[in-house]
């Protein structure tokens, strides 16, 4: 009886230990390298190096001075904040083709509640921001509800937001496609200079005074403060990566995404977490055209056109891939920053201004095919 039971106990023994190899090859952590690769912004952070290294190379020297970086980051800001938006939404698994147009319609609301009903700034930006949201909700409900893609919804608004910015604006100014004296209509004040104009004044007419910065003969800092779009731009990318990386709001975005029917059965509100997606796009352009019509002083019906592709490009650029699940907010701060230093650094060397949408092709194309690659080589695909 006992010579039958050993061999029992030694094959019991022999499968065991495949098994325990196996747990171990499951736990075994990831190289620096792989995790590296991993990253969805490696492929705009190594686009970032090398524009920069390029425009180093044949720029004029003034682009990389304080007051050309904050040439090149003015405009960047602006599509960041969108970008970063857009990137959210493409992770949650959908686009928005209309976030162009709707920069347009809330500069034409937020114009009309502060000249056409005279309310206050705050509350005409509180109620251009609810607008919105109700807007995207309403983007957010059909693309749900009717199970079309959101590619053809949105790309309907797209249409009809720009329209009604046309129509909006004649009628609110009897004929005219533009809406001025917003910025004499809004005022000044604490609410103004968190929304417009320039920040850090102080610290920069300090840093001038000490030679620290770059001044005029008379001593006024050749740069006077940072844009405040600009310390927007950068607190959106913080409080969304915050969001992506620390939250469990984070988690439901990449399920969404990733597997919508996986992350239901998991119990994650996909419909809820889709619809705030594209309330939050909104909410963006809601944003930069608040931030762009008080600059401005005014409003007008082109405001925003085509920004709904570049956003995309830029959170492409940034590593969001098109069937969703995958993405960053910090890859997009960098895709934006890239057209930033394209656009606007063209003007500082000898080529053609119009080279830019070349680029802008190229870039979208090497930022698919690079995190395909990626993606195939991390995930093992074939």
């Amino acid at each position: 009886m006992t010579d039958v039971s050993q061999p029992t106990a030694d094959v019991t023994t022999a499968s065991a230990a495949p098994v325990s190899r196996a747990r171990d090859e499951r736990l075994k952590e990831a190289s620096f390298l792989t995790k590296t690769m991993r990253r969805p912004e490696l492929g705009a952070l190594a686009g970032l190096i090398l524009v920069t290294i390029f425009f180093l190379s044949t720029a004029d020297a003034s682009m990389f001075t304080l007051a050309g970086m904050m040439n090149v980051l003015t405009p960047a800001s602006q599509l960041g904040i969108l970008a970063i938006a857009a990137a959210l939404l493409m992770i949650g698994g959908e686009f928005d083709l209309s976030i162009g147009s709707m920069v347009a319609f809330a500069g034409l609301i937020f114009g009309s509640f502060l000249i056409l009903t005279g309310w206050p700034l705050l509350l005409a930006i509180a109620a251009t921001f609810a607008v919105a949201a109700l807007l995207g909700g309403l983007n957010g409900q059909i693309v749900i509800r009717t199970r079309l893609p959101s590619f053809i919804v949105t790309l309907a608004f797209l249409f009809i937001l720009r329209g009604l910015s046309l129509v909006g604006l004649k009628w609110a100014t009897g004929g005219s496609t533009q809406m001025r004296g917003i910025g004499e209509q809004a005022g000044e004040g604490l609410v103004r200079e968190i929304f417009s104009g320039t920040a850090l004044e102080g610290l920069f007419s300090w840093l001038a005074a000490h030679d620290v910065i770059a001044k005029f003969p008379n001593g006024t800092p050749t740069v006077t403060g940072v844009p405040v779009s600009i310390i927007w731009f950068i607190l959106v990318a913080v409080v969304a990566t915050w969001l992506l990386l620390r939250t469990k709001a984070g988690n439901w975005i990449f399920a969404s995404g990733g597997d919508p029917n996986a992350a239901r059965n998991s119990g994650v509100p996909v419909d809820r977490v889709k619809t705030a997606l594209f309330m939050l796009t909104a909410c963006a352009a809601a944003l930069v055209a608040i931030l762009t019509v008080l600059d401005a002083g005014s409003t007008d019906s082109r405001r925003g056109f085509q920004k709904e592709f570049e956003a995309i490009i830029a959170a492409v650029i940034g590593g969001s891939l098109l069937t969703g699940g995958y993405g960053s907010a910090i890859g997009a701060f960098f895709g934006a920053i890239i057209f930033g230093m394209v656009s606007i650094g063209l003007t500082y060397t000898r080529f053609d201004s119009d080279w830019f949408q070349v680029f802008l092709g190229a870039m979208l194309l090497l930022a698919v095919l690079f995190n395909n690659y990626i993606r195939r080589k991390v995930t093992g695909e074939r």
